[in-house]
């Protein structure tokens, strides 16, 4: 979030339905995917910019299946995404079905820890293989799932793509 407001983005930054405060229940992926373009519709009424999506671990793997197929979205950046099934005490696994990565034509950027436990680094480099070009991959090394200790490093990745891709529109 602070990565993308220092170049002047304006960020939404909200929880999904049944957590923290907000109103609901969660919905396995499903409803999430609905509230992501609510935002996405939110932003675009708001501002009328070009938007760059990113998203946190959950919020990575419901919000890019949104952001790719939209095309007010002009780039996707997932942080913490999981690539092995999730589960929480209360709950049975998450499992994140990404395919849709495969057709998504949009520049991606992934960001993760080594010691990222829902992010294998194998299995996150076989994800970002099979996902359609553009894409990068950033490994912070001894990074865990919450960047605990590197929120520095993965500000600094976001903020070095982000460039990246300004430079690029400018020379376009």
């Amino acid at each position: 979030m602070k990565a993308l407001n220092s170049f002047g983005f304006p960020v939404l930054r909200f929880n999904f339905r049944g957590t923290g405060l907000s109103q609901g229940e969660h919905d396995r992926g499903i409803g999430e995917v609905d509230d992501v373009r609510t935002a996405l519709d939110w932003l675009d009424t708001e501002f009328h910019l070009p938007i760059v999506f990113a998203g946190f671990s959950f919020g990575s793997a419901v919000g890019m299946r949104a952001a790719c197929g939209d095309a007010r979205v002009r780039a996707v950046i997932g942080v913490g995404t999981p690539v092995v099934p999730v589960a929480e005490a209360t709950e049975e696994p998450r499992i994140y079905a990404l395919d849709y990565l495969r057709e998504c034509a949009k520049p991606k950027l992934f960001v993760s820890g080594s010691r990222d436990r829902f992010g294998p680094r194998q299995k996150l480099e076989e994800l970002v293989a099979s996902a359609a070009e553009p894409k990068k991959l950033v490994i912070i090394e001894g990074a865990d799932h919450f960047f605990e200790g590197r929120l520095r490093e993965l500000r600094e990745a976001v903020e070095s793509w982000v460039r990246g891709l300004l430079s690029a529109k400018e020379k376009a």
